[in-house]
C-alpha cells in the first residue's frame, strides 16, 4: 500500500520452533503482499511496507559514502534485510540470523510505530522499559525541544 500507513498498538504472540510468527491481523492489510524485515535499532526487528522501505532506502542513498559511520549504518540495515510474505495463517518466517540478533526465542511483542512495525523479544521489550534511562517526562522534554 502506498503512503499513509499508521501502525499502532502492542500485540503478544509466540514464535514457533520453525521461526514462524503470527503478524497481528490489524497489520496484515496495510503490509500488503510482500514487505521488508530487517535489523532494527535497540535490538529489535523493523518491518516496512514496500512503499516505506523505498522511502527509507532513498534516504540511505543520500548518506555520504566517504564517511565510515554512514557506510556502517547502510550495511546494518541492508545486509540483514529480506523480502517477506504472509502464509495462509498470517505468519512470517523469521530467519535464524534475525532471531538471534533480536534475541527472539519464544515470546514476542509486536508493536506498531507509525510507518513501521517493530518485533521484539519479550525480554528485550521489558528490559527496554525497565531501563533506568527511560523516563517519559525527560523524553517528553526532549521531544518538546524538537518541536513535538
Amino acid at each position: 500500500m502506498e503512503g499513509d500507513c499508521m501502525f499502532m498498538g502492542e500485540y503478544r504472540h509466540s514464535i514457533d520452533p520453525k521461526g514462524r510468527l503470527i503478524i497481528p491481523s490489524k497489520f496484515r492489510e496495510e503490509l500488503g503482499e510482500s514487505f521488508i524485515v530487517t535489523k532494527g535499532l535497540d535490538q529489535c526487528l523493523f518491518v516496512y511496507t514496500e512503499y516505506e522501505w523505498n522511502n527509507f532506502t532513498s534516504k540511505l542513498k543520500t548518506l555520504p559514502l566517504g564517511k565510515k559511520d554512514a557506510r556502517k549504518f547502510i550495511r546494518f540495515f541492508l545486509a540483514g534485510a529480506l523480502e517477506a510474505q504472509l502464509d495462509k495463517q498470517g505468519r512470517i518466517l523469521i530467519p535464524a540470523n534475525l532471531r538471534e540478533y533480536a534475541n527472539i526465542s519464544k515470546e514476542v511483542i509486536t508493536i506498531g510505530v507509525s510507518d513501521r512495525i517493530e518485533i521484539w523479544s519479550k525480554a528485550n521489550w521489558e528490559q527496554y522499559y525497565d531501563d533506568d534511562d527511560f523516563d517519559a517526562s525527560e523524553l517528553a522534554e526532549s521531544m518538546q525541544e524538537l518541536g513535538i
